[in-house]
């Protein structure tokens, strides 16, 4: 009998260890190995003015890095960055997501990146790779920063060298599972680099600003379970949490060029809710990094809303102010959700 049940219990284990490969075949080896990550090479990127220039207009205005690598005050409306620690990390108010820490980015030796190789700076931002080669959340927009041209990639870690160091020692970041398993398969190495295209259009141009270094995408277009929902491109939904209102559901909006969109705006219009943060009537919520894109160029402004207008427009009825209502395009309750038909 003892050897008959430790037959049975030997068969069990082979059985449960056979369905974890099996699962973990399906997912990816990746959830035990860790990410796939590149060796890092000893590229030395060149810290030229034109570099530093373009590095600091993209760091604090396009892509908004300090909107997340910057602590801010969370007691007010206006969630003021604490410019003191400019740069120096937090950790990120998204507690349904687990600990997500937003790492210290200055050249601090001990707490930041003073140590870090040009090279591991890039595989980071654009691979999703730390360091000590554990993935990044996504939040940190890799997958799109993969796609810089290797120019703004070179002249953001050039700036970044030339930033004060903050010491700020912070922990790690915990995620819930599975979660802290599934990120551990996003990360891939950056394909080899290619010259970048030529971009003749101002829709072409505002095409790379917005998908690419300001990442528009990742907060105006709804997703479940991590993928986008068809025919939603920009066209809102959403959710964040407002620290400033006791962690209320906020939703972003839709950019698209319907009606229940900007079809009401003009060039000018959007120039202006860009550069002064504030619409008809109201402030933006600060969740929206206006702060940073308050010193964008017109220039860029108008290449971004040239290619804003040419999306397909989408009907989708989003309000932060009425009361919450089943939304059958976004699966979310917000307000005027009630009012969108599912086609």
């Amino acid at each position: 009998m003892r050897l008959r049940a430790r037959t049975v219990v030997l068969g069990l284990l082979g059985a449960v260890a056979l369905l974890l490969i099996v699962v973990i075949s399906m997912v990816g080896w990746q959830v035990v190995l860790g990410p796939k990550a590149r060796p890092v090479t000893s590229r030395t990127i060149e810290r030229t003015p034109a570099r530093v220039t373009r590095g600091e207009y993209l760091v604090e205005s396009v892509a908004s890095c300090f909107h997340c690598h910057t602590e801010h005050d969370l007691s007010t409306p206006e969630l003021a960055r604490v410019e003191a620690k400019k740069g120096a990390g937090w950790e990120m108010p998204i507690p349904e997501l687990g600990k997500v820490i937003a790492p210290n980015i200055t050249p601090d030796p001990e707490t930041g990146i003073g140590n870090w190789t040009d090279d591991e700076i890039l595989r980071a931002m654009q691979e999703g790779v730390s360091r000590d080669g554990h993935a990044l959340f996504p939040v940190m927009p890799y997958l799109a920063f993969a796609k810089l041209d290797d120019e703004d990639a070179a002249s953001i870690v050039a700036y970044l060298r030339t930033i004060p160091p903050v010491k700020n020692v912070l922990p790690k970041t915990q995620l819930i599972f599975p979660l802290s398993l599934i990120v551990k398969t996003i990360p891939a190495p950056k394909p080899a680099s290619a010259a970048a295209p030529v971009r003749s259009t101002s829709e072409a141009r505002g095409e790379y600003l917005a998908t690419v270094v300001a990442n528009c995408q990742e907060c105006h277009t709804p997703t479940k379970d991590g993928q986008v929902l068809p025919d939603m491109e920009y066209a809102g939904g959403t959710t964040f949490k407002d620290p400033s209102q006791g962690m209320k559901t906020v939703f972003s909006q839709n950019i698209t060029p319907d009606p229940s969109g900007l079809s009401h705006y003009d060039e000018a219009m959007f120039i202006q809710v860009m550069h002064s943060g504030r619409v008809p009537g109201r402030v933006l919520n600060h969740i929206m990094p206006f702060e940073a894109f308050k010193t964008m160029s017109e220039a860029d402004l108008k290449d971004i809303w040239a290619y804003l207008k040419v999306q397909k427009p989408v009907k989708h009825r989003i309000t932060n102010t009425d009361a919450p209502k089943p939304c059958p395009l976004c699966n979310h309750e917000h307000g005027l959700g009630d009012l969108n038909v599912k086609k």
